[in-house]
């Protein structure tokens, strides 16, 4: 596409091949690993367990690459395709929230032509084109990586991607219900449900990005997450959407990510040294 995928394009880039070319922490095997008999990871071992017994969702996670589809426009009305020969396979490094759905996302009418009008701006007002916070549900399918630390009564993710930083309470409150200020990533509470972990989120911004192709959500939506770690390598997210005033039916999405031991998190300052915006055009 045009400025901001080749700016996403660059991040892609430099999230995949950063480690590698500049100092970052000496190498260091993550402890307690299960591994094979030549020494790698054996990915396929049982998942662990905390101390509390519950499954230990900690680690850095990456998403899975799929190939990506070509959607043909929004709710299959047909239109402009989102993969052209500007810059090939991108979206094989920031896939459509709905990516591998049946059916395409059950847009309103207005949130529709909202999606649109962002493609159609090459995604101009994306938060991640002006450094600012993208969200959970943008994050989950970034291919930056994620690092999740968990403890009996919060988990904290930490993404690589513009220092993202997200609370799940797992204490027993409940979800705010005095009217609270918006927030980027919402509020979060967890409860485990025999070896999946159930959040629901709420008190999210007006206005958001669920994606990199602007399908959008308001401060009506409710997310609900089950965290489900398959294996020692391997974590599935199943994301169920519920905003009547966006989408004309709740809808579900699974997200796969594995595991990046022997690795760590770099810095990212998306604002750092920052000379893009100024050339934006439509």
């Amino acid at each position: 596409m045009k400025t901001l995928l080749y700016a996403l394009a660059a991040t892609a880039i430099g999230a995949t091949i950063g480690p590698s070319i500049s100092a970052q922490w000496p190498p260091y095997p993550t402890p307690g690993v299960p591994r094979t008999p030549d020494g790698r990871p054996n990915v396929s071992a049982p998942a662990p367990r905390a101390a509390d017994g519950k499954p230990d969702l900690s680690g850095i996670w990456e998403v899975v690459r799929q190939t990506p589809r070509v959607d043909v426009g929004i709710g299959g009305a047909g239109g402009t395709p989102l993969r052209d020969g500007t810059i090939p396979n991108i979206q094989n490094q920031f896939w459509d929230i709905g990516f591998g759905m049946k059916e395409p996302l059950p847009f309103q009418p207005w949130a529709a032509e909202l999606r649109r009008q962002r493609m159609a701006d090459n995604q101009k007002d994306n938060p991640d084109a002006h450094c600012l916070p993208l969200g959970f549900m943008q994050l989950h399918n970034h291919p930056g990586p994620r690092k999740i630390v968990q403890t009996p009564g919060l988990i904290i993710v930490m993404w690589e991607a513009n220092s993202g930083l997200r609370q799940i309470f797992l204490d027993g409150r409940s979800l705010p219900s005095n009217d609270p200020q918006p927030w980027w990533y919402g509020y979060s509470i967890g409860k485990w449900d025999g070896d999946t972990l159930v959040v629901e989120t709420s008190g999210l911004r007006d206005g958001g990005w669920l994606d990199v192709q602007g399908s959008p959500f308001t401060e009506a939506a409710k997310v609900t997450e089950r965290f489900r770690r398959v294996n020692y390598g391997n974590l599935e997210i199943g994301v169920t959407v519920d905003d009547p005033k966006a989408y004309t039916k709740p809808w579900t999405v699974t997200i796969k990510q594995r595991l990046m031991p022997d690795t760590e998190l770099i810095e990212f300052i998306c604002a750092e040294n920052e000379r893009d915006a100024q050339h934006y055009v439509k």
